[in-house]
């Protein structure tokens, strides 16, 4: 009775019997259309490549689409193919509420306060410990904003209970617009000065022209700039406190975006998400993507996804910066 019982929800998972929902659609269409950001957040999604096989991306989050990709396939009795679509980090909301995409994934943090990110809800996180920090070229900025801090005791009491909100007073800031970061940087500024890049490399390219006024201090997400100055950009520095231990103006988990009223599809990438972490893929990748010294071109060769290739050359318009008003 009970092995009946077994097969018969067995047979009535694979046909999806909630009519008109997401996971029927997916299913039925054997697509999943997947939003990735356009500009590169190295190791989660890295700059596309050209190969022999056509335009690829690859990545930890790439690797997750794949993941997830393949489970879902399982769930629907048949293949299901990832289409995804690379787009400024600043439109994925939209086009994600649009109805243009079933989820999107770019090392994106579950709680961050904007108004542009209503209307969407947040899977479990895929990847822990995560947050926003900065990176500087100077010792000098450093000592400034550990002294900030340490200033920051002697404030009023609201100000003392606080951790780090006045830690960038008096300094220029480079932010990715419309990036936790950015959203963060605009709530706590305090007395620092905002330089908004279409970018993170645009923020680097800025910086590199000693543009007036020069930027102190590129603020982001913690392990896309940890990334970045072990790796690729040497001549900076992360944000660290006096035992050397990262500074982190504020923590966050990276979860997969889906719409708000999608309650199934939430629950079938919670499941998908939580067979993955019990058992150790997670944690792999996170290995892999972080830890590990390996070419990212061959990586995207051997292993990453195709998009749509007429996104390629706009891919690598990476932006520019302007300063925001009134900061």
């Amino acid at each position: 009775m009970l092995s009946g019982c077994g097969l018969l929800i067995d047979a009535v998972e694979q046909v999806w019997p909630v009519a008109g929902s997401k996971v029927d659609i997916i299913c039925e269409r054997g697509r999943v259309q997947v939003g990735l950001a356009m500009e590169p957040f190295r190791p989660f999604v890295f700059p596309t490549i050209w190969t022999d096989e056509g335009a690829r991306v690859t990545g930890l989050d790439v690797e997750l689409t794949r993941a997830m990709t393949d489970e879902l396939s399982r769930r629907c009795g048949h293949p299901v193919t990832p289409v995804l679509h690379l787009v400024r980090f600043r439109d994925l909301f939209r086009l994600l509420n649009e109805g243009h995409l079933d989820w999107f994934v770019s090392a994106v943090a579950t709680n961050t306060p904007a108004p542009s990110r209503a209307g969407v809800a947040y899977s479990l996180p895929y990847f822990y410990g995560g947050g926003i920090s900065g990176i500087t070229t100077s010792t000098t900025v450093l000592e400034r904003v550990r002294a900030n801090i340490q200033q920051q005791a002697m404030h009023p009491a609201a100000d003392r209970l606080a951790a780090t909100s006045h830690a960038l007073d008096g300094l220029t800031v480079a932010v990715q617009d419309e990036t936790s970061a950015y959203y963060y940087a605009e709530a706590n500024g305090g007395t620092s000065r905002l330089v908004v890049c279409d970018s993170l490399p645009a923020a680097f390219e800025y910086a590199d022209a000693q543009t007036e006024p020069r930027i102190d201090i590129i603020l982001g997400a913690q392990p896309v700039l940890e990334y970045m100055v072990k790796r690729v950009r040497k001549d900076w520095s992360p944000l660290t406190r006096e035992n050397g231990r990262p500074l982190f103006l504020t923590k966050a988990d990276y979860g997969i975006v889906v719409a708000e009223e999608s309650y199934r599809l939430r629950w079938l990438v919670n499941d998908l998400l939580l067979k993955l972490d019990e058992s150790g893929r997670l944690a792999e990748m996170r290995t892999r993507w972080l830890d590990e010294e390996y070419a990212f071109p061959r990586r995207a060769s051997l292993e990453g996804l195709p998009f749509d290739v007429e996104k390629m050359a706009s891919h690598y318009v990476q932006g520019t910066c302007r300063i925001k008003l009134g900061s």
